[in-house]
């Protein structure tokens, strides 16, 4: 993959809080303080954190939310798909679900656990020409790359 592919990632995540909230609403939640604090902070997030790190995040912003209710909330979100739960590394990490279907994928460094967003547009147009080859109407895929980051790897 070249880096002239890739395109830059910003936080693409700001009106998916409101979209979350009005989701859930129609489903029959009623809105929380608690619930509320763990979708503003994944709105404002470049990528994928893990529960630790919602919970520290809120923490540090003076919210009071216990880590068992911030797992209750994640495992909510993504039962109503408004989250995307991620398996790699030591722990699961959680990204919003975006209603358009936009997203990105990760590279994870080996060393450090480092986690980073990439998009690239070639390699979607190839997953969704693989899909349709092997007769599949794909719903959705993942993409991680495992390596080690500028800061871990080792020029040998």
């Amino acid at each position: 993959m070249s880096t002239d592919t890739i395109e830059t990632m910003t936080s693409p995540f700001a009106g998916w809080a409101e979209h979350a909230k009005r989701e859930l609403g129609r489903s029959g939640f009623r809105s929380g303080r608690a619930r509320a604090a763990v979708i503003d902070l994944l709105a404002l997030q470049e990528c994928c954190l893990t529960a630790q790190e919602i919970f520290d995040g809120l923490r540090a912003s003076g919210q009071t939310v216990g880590i068992a209710t911030v797992y209750r909330v994640l495992d909510q979100l993504t039962q109503q798909r408004l989250l995307q739960r991620l398996e790699f590394g030591e722990a699961a990490r959680y990204e919003p679900i975006l209603p358009s279907g936009e997203h990105h994928h990760h590279v994870l460094c080996g060393d450090c656990g480092r986690v980073e967003p990439f998009a690239d547009s070639p390699l979607e147009r190839e997953l969704d020409r693989l899909g349709d080859q092997l007769g599949y109407e794909l719903e959705g895929h993942d993409v991680v790359l495992r390596g080690f980051c500028g800061d871990c790897r080792t020029d040998s």
